[in-house]
């Protein structure tokens, strides 16, 4: 069994060493390029990966669909970022910020495009692997709307806002698992117990970094600290303050979204900590995570060969900064 680092390292080989894009035109493809050389934590295709080598040696099907994965994931990342008007994506320039917002749109465009290539030279199982890729898009888009919904509502509950990062984040974690172990001649049983630890780690994932974005040091997330605050995103986080907060602190909360000066994000900090919204989105995290935790259990194999999955888990959940 190979470690999460290990194949990394062996995704990051076959993966930029031999990026599908051509040379013209420059203007389309060179942003392309810029984005997947910066790296990035390879998260999703690896899982596509780890997920096949439980079941045996990882085959070629699954590094078509683990590059397939991380095509299209990187495909959102550039829309969200025009979306959200994000000036830094894994502590570089956004695509939108360095080459403009006609090239952010044609990259985000042409990347989920060859997602596709890479997805179609998969031989086993092709309709059913087209079939949980494409709802797992479908879904991806899906929580980004209701994400961007959510700014302009003021009734949000933190069952929808689980709902929306359950579809936005945790089902491409979820399916790549998914996908991997298909792939891998997985029972249906095993591919499913897997979906769903995917899925309850993505939500402690997202959680984590809900918190990670408020409370965090940006030189070590390679994003701007505060920057969901600062755009008034509902996170977790704030849902939670608003839920359990006075009226007093609802008055200061309602202010502070208003506006927009240097002294907001530690403003908004303040209030998270009166109100408990930031234990209470750790405990959250702790939450989501045993129940990641436990569906991995249920997997049918043996503990050995689950154990990278255990470990790539619990390093995941322990980020501080």
């Amino acid at each position: 069994m190979n470690s999460f680092s290990q194949l990394v390292k062996q995704f990051e080989d076959r993966f930029v060493g031999a990026l599908p894009f051509p040379g013209q035109p420059s203007n389309l493809y060179d942003p392309c390029r810029y984005l997947l050389q910066l790296g990035g934590k390879r998260i999703r295709p690896v899982l596509c990966l780890m997920g096949n080598e439980l079941f045996g040696e990882v085959n070629q099907d699954a590094w078509h669909a683990a590059a397939a994965i991380e095509l299209f994931h990187n495909f959102t990342l550039i829309h969200d970022d025009i979306m959200d008007k994000a000036p830094l994506r894994r502590g570089n320039p956004t695509i939108h910020a360095k080459y403009g917002m006609t090239a952010g749109i044609l990259c985000g465009d042409i990347t989920c495009i060859y997602a596709y290539q890479y997805i179609s030279q998969v031989k086993m199982e092709l309709p059913l692997v087209l079939k949980t890729f494409n709802r797992i898009a479908v879904e991806v888009c899906e929580g980004q709307q209701l994400d961007m919904d959510f700014e302009s509502r003021n009734d949000v509950t933190i069952d929808e806002y689980i709902h929306m990062i359950t579809l936005k984040t945790s089902v491409l974690l979820a399916g790549s698992l998914k996908i991997g172990a298909m792939l891998g001649g997985a029972t249906e049983g095993n591919a499913d117990k897997l979906y769903e630890f995917g899925k309850n780690l993505g939500i402690a994932f997202q959680l984590q970094d809900d918190y990670l974005d408020a409370f965090g040091a940006s030189d070590k997330l390679g994003k701007q600290q505060g920057g969901d605050i600062k755009a008034n995103k509902k996170t977790y986080l704030l849902l939670k303050a608003w839920e359990t907060a006075s009226a007093h602190q609802r008055a200061g909360i309602t202010d502070w979204l208003q506006k927009d000066t240097h002294d907001k994000v530690p403003a908004m900090l303040s209030l998270f900590n009166e109100t408990g919204s930031d234990t209470a989105c750790r405990e959250a995290v702790n939450y989501y995570s045993q129940k990641a935790f436990d569906s991995l259990e249920d997997v049918a194999v043996t503990a050995k060969r689950k154990q990278p999955l255990y470990e790539l888990a619990t390093y995941l959940l322990q980020r501080e900064k």
